[in-house]
């Protein structure tokens, strides 16, 4: 049985797959539309306000990736390698051994792994995860304003926490919250208590890794975690935007259909430039794997999870070549071009964290965020996973 972070607002996406507002096909399977997705959403920017929510969640801070740990080492390796992050921080405690990675005007990303299992196990087989029962992205911790404040509204919500204290140390006020059954991401919020941004716990001891940052000038190109991709299954996808929407302050943007594909991108963001969240789903369930497209068979064999990470790059051409010569391997090549607006690419996904890496330039007088001949295309490669 699903174990939702909020069972008020479970009720509410129960009702949607099953009242009349749920679009069906011809045969009357589900069929996923924008028109309940649009009326939730703006009920939900309206609820916020109501209940005082509204500002009290930021811009996100860092991504955390649970890794098994003899792959942590080289997960953060292949981040080094492959963007333009630094490693700036590596501690250990009794249950968590954490590197962290920043860049300049990013969100940082933590790699950690665990001396013992984690809330994050699932319990449907997934074919091709199930090697790596540990790894994932987990957690997206984002900058909270007066927490207990915020956490104090949630929990009259019927929001559920990992834990009934505040995680504290000299530098911050942390909290997560259990799991999503629709995504299963958690979603953190720090608050700081001074400019010093220090993701150490008070047992925490550091430690030194043999990981080192290559010598490529073309990594400083690749910088900003622009946004994240999780892909969830269709009759879900609603409610995992819905989720979001009420445990951040981030709001439904556009979805971009891909009929060919089976496949819905779904954008929120809370303001232009900060990190934007991408759900991912079927605009249809999942039947099988030769007629359900890329994005429902991912989720059939890896199960609901973070897809990929986004990285703003400069001279995304040249930058791209430094990437092939230096080894990396991709889904396919550039797609888009400076007439368009836009410029993109996978790289193949991660051995370690079961991550793809997007490389992503934005050329000056683009307005947009995706254009729909980079998704389809971008889509279609996700099938070689």
């Amino acid at each position: 049985m699903r174990k939702h972070i909020c069972p008020q607002l479970a009720s509410v996406f129960e009702h949607l797959t099953t009242s009349s507002q749920v679009t069906t096909d011809s045969a009357g399977g589900f069929v996923n539309s924008d028109s309940a997705l649009l009326e939730q959403a703006e009920a939900v920017q309206q609820q916020r306000v109501e209940l005082g929510l509204e500002g009290l969640v930021g811009n996100l801070a860092c991504v955390v990736i649970n890794t098994e740990r003899d792959r942590q080492d080289a997960a953060v390796q292949e981040l080094l390698d492959g963007t333009g992050f630094h490693l700036t921080a590596a501690f250990e405690n009794e249950q968590l051994r954490t590197a962290v990675l920043a860049a300049d005007g990013s969100p940082n990303i933590l790699v950690q792994s665990r001396t013992t299992d984690g809330p994050f196990h699932s319990e449907t087989p997934c074919p091709k995860a199930d090697h790596l029962p540990n790894t994932r992205l987990e957690t997206f911790v984002f900058e909270a304003m007066d927490l207990q404040r915020y956490v104090a509204i949630q929990r009259d919500q019927g929001v559920r926490f990992l834990t009934n204290d505040f995680i504290e140390t000299e530098h911050f006020r942390f909290i997560q919250t259990i799991p999503s059954s629709f995504s299963q991401i958690s979603y953190g919020y720090i608050e700081w208590k001074t400019g010093v941004h220090n993701y150490a716990s008070c047992e925490s001891r550091p430690i030194e890794l043999t990981c080192v940052k290559r010598d490529n000038p073309m990594l400083t190109n690749i910088g900003v975690l622009d946004h994240t991709a999780t892909r969830v299954e269709a009759r879900d996808r609603d409610a995992a935007i819905v989720e979001f929407m009420m445990l951040t302050n981030h709001n439904f943007k556009f979805s971009v259909y891909v009929k060919q594909f089976n496949s819905i991108t779904n954008v929120a963001r809370r303001a232009e430039g900060d990190f934007a969240m991408v759900f991912t789903s079927g605009i249809r369930p999942y039947i099988d794997d030769t007629q359900s497209g890329p994005t429902e068979k991912f989720i059939h064999n890896y199960g609901p999870r973070v897809h990929h990470m986004a990285f703003r790059t400069e001279a995304i051409e040249t930058t791209y070549e430094s990437l092939v010569d230096g080894g990396m391997e991709f889904l396919i090549g550039l797609v888009g071009d400076e007439a368009e607006g836009l410029r993109q690419t996978f790289s193949k996904p991660s051995p370690n964290t079961l991550l793809v890496n997007e490389y992503i330039h934005r050329y000056g007088d683009f307005d947009g965020f995706f254009t729909a001949g980079n998704v389809t295309l971008l889509t279609g490669a996700t099938d070689k996973q």
